[in-house]
C-alpha cells in the first residue's frame, strides 16, 4: 500500500512537471514570436514613408498595411482550427513558425507598397503560431490551473511586445527600417525551432474525424456564452488595433522629430507591456477567485479610463506614463477571456473553439487599423483615444446588463455538458 501511494505521487508530479514544462517551453515559443512581430510591425508606418516612397495618405496606407494580414488569417483561421483538431496542435506551430519566417525574410526585400500589401495577405493566410500555443495551454493545464496558466502566456506576447519595439527601434536607428525585418525572420524562426524540438502535446487524439468548418460554426452558435465571449474578444482587439498605426504618426505630433520618433515609439509601445508583464499573471489568480467575468468588467473599465485620460496628454514622456497605466488595468482583458473560452467549452471543441476566438480577434485587428487609419486622416488623433475609451466604456456596461459572470462558474464545472 505504501509503495502504491508512492507511485501515485510520483506519477502526480510527473504530470504536474509535464504541463510546468510544456508551460515553460510554449512561454518561450511566444515570446520569440512576439518579438519578431513587434521589432518591425510598429514601424509600418515609418517603412512605408521613408523605405517605399508613399507620401500621400500614408494613415491609410499604414491601415492597409496592417489590417490585410488580419483579414486573411480571420478567413482561414477556422480551416486550421479544424486542422489541429484532427492533427494535432504542435503540426499548426510548425506550418505557421517556419512560414512566417520566410514571410518576414520577403518584406526585407520589398521595393513598393503593393508587393508588401501582398507579402502581408499571406503572413495572415500562414499566420496561426501564438493562438495554436494558447490552445495548446488551454488543452494541456489541469483545469483549475487555467487561469494562471494563460495569465502567465500572456506575459509572454506582453514581454516580446516590450523587448521587441526596443529592437526594432534600436535596429531602426541604426541600420534603418528594412532591417528591421530581418532581425523578425531570424526570431521567429527560433520560434518555429523551439516548437520543433520541445513542444510535447498530450490529451490529443488523433483518430477521431475532422470537423468541417460550418458544423464548427454552428456549433459555436448554440453556445450562447461562447459567442458573447467571442464579441468581447472581437471589441477588444478592435479597441487595441485601432491606435497600432497611429501611435508613431501620434509621438511625432508631438514634436519629436522623425530620426527619433522610431525609438521613442518603441519605449512608448513597450510602456503596455512592461504593465501587463506585471499585472497578468496578479488578474490571472484573482480571476480564479472572484470570477473572469468580474475580471473583464474592471479591466474594460480601467481601460476605458486610461483611453479618456490620453485624450488630455500633449507630451510624449506623460503620454507614455498613461500608457502604462492603461495597460495595468487592460491586462485583466485577454486572460479572461482566453479562461471564460475554457470554462464554457468541452475539450474536444477547444482546438476549434480558440480558432474562433482568433478570427473573433483577426476580425477586429483587421478592422482596428483601418478604421484607425481613415480616421486618422479625418479627425485629430487625440480624439481617437475618446471614441476608443466611450466603447470600451459601453462594452463593460453590456458584460454586466448581461450578467455574464453569472452565467460562468456553472459552466467550468462541467464543461464537457456545456451544449455546443
Amino acid at each position: 500500500m505504501r509503495q502504491s501511494r508512492r507511485q501515485l505521487r510520483k506519477g502526480r508530479a510527473g504530470m504536474n512537471f509535464s504541463w510546468k514544462r510544456n508551460l515553460i517551453i510554449l512561454w518561450i515559443g511566444v515570446f520569440f514570436c512576439s518579438t519578431a512581430y513587434s521589432i518591425s510591425i510598429p514601424f509600418l508606418p515609418l517603412f512605408l514613408s521613408s523605405d517605399l516612397g508613399v507620401r500621400n495618405h500614408l494613415e491609410f496606407w499604414s491601415g492597409l498595411a496592417f489590417g490585410i494580414t488580419f483579414l486573411a488569417s480571420a478567413l482561414v483561421s477556422p480551416f486550421w482550427g479544424s486542422l489541429a483538431d484532427k492533427y494535432g496542435r504542435k503540426p499548426m506551430l510548425i506550418r505557421s513558425g517556419y512560414s512566417l519566417a520566410v514571410l518576414y525574410l520577403i518584406n526585407y526585400f520589398v521595393q513598393d507598397p503593393y508587393s508588401l500589401i501582398v507579402v502581408r495577405l499571406f503572413q495572415g493566410l500562414l499566420a496561426g503560431f501564438v493562438p495554436a500555443e494558447i490552445t495548446l495551454v488551454g488543452t494541456n493545464t489541469p483545469e483549475e490551473k487555467t487561469g494562471y496558466a494563460l495569465g502567465i502566456m500572456s506575459t509572454a506576447g506582453a514581454t516580446g511586445g516590450i523587448i521587441g519595439p526596443l529592437i526594432g527601434g534600436l535596429v531602426s536607428h541604426y541600420y534603418g527600417n528594412r532591417s528591421a525585418f530581418l532581425f523578425s525572420a531570424i526570431v521567429v524562426l527560433v520560434s518555429a525551432l523551439i516548437a520543433t524540438f520541445w513542444v510535447r502535446e498530450e490529451n490529443f487524439n488523433r483518430n477521431k474525424a475532422r470537423s468541417h468548418v460550418m458544423d464548427d460554426i454552428r456549433e459555436a452558435r448554440a453556445n450562447r456564452v461562447f459567442v458573447t465571449v467571442l464579441g468581447m474578444m472581437g471589441i477588444c482587439t478592435f479597441s487595441v488595433m485601432i491606435l497600432e498605426p497611429l501611435l508613431t504618426v501620434y509621438v511625432m505630433e508631438m514634436g519629436v522629430q522623425p530620426d527619433r520618433a522610431s525609438l521613442s515609439s518603441g519605449i512608448i509601445f513597450s510602456a503596455v507591456g512592461v504593465a501587463t508583464v506585471i499585472m497578468a499573471p496578479r488578474w490571472g489568480k484573482l480571476g480564479s477567485r472572484i470570477g473572469f467575468g468580474k475580471v473583464l468588467v474592471i479591466g474594460l473599465v480601467g481601460g476605458a479610463v486610461g483611453n479618456l485620460l490620453q485624450f488630455f496628454t500633449t507630451g510624449y514622456v506623460a503620454f507614455g506614463i498613461l500608457r502604462f497605466v492603461y495597460g495595468l488595468f487592460f491586462a485583466a482583458v485577454f486572460p479572461a477571456i482566453n479562461a471564460m473560452i475554457v470554462q464554457v467549452t468541452a475539450p474536444a471543441f477547444r482546438g476549434r473553439a480558440f480558432s474562433l476566438n482568433q478570427s473573433a480577434a483577426q476580425i477586429g485587428t483587421m478592422a482596428g487599423p483601418i478604421i484607425g487609419g481613415v480616421l486618422g486622416g479625418w479627425l485629430p488623433i487625440r480624439w481617437i483615444f475618446i471614441i476608443n475609451g466611450l466603447a470600451l466604456l459601453a462594452t463593460a456596461v453590456v458584460v454586466k446588463w448581461s450578467r455574464l459572470e453569472h452565467k460562468l462558474p456553472g459552466a467550468g464545472k462541467s464543461a464537457e455538458k456545456q451544449p455546443l
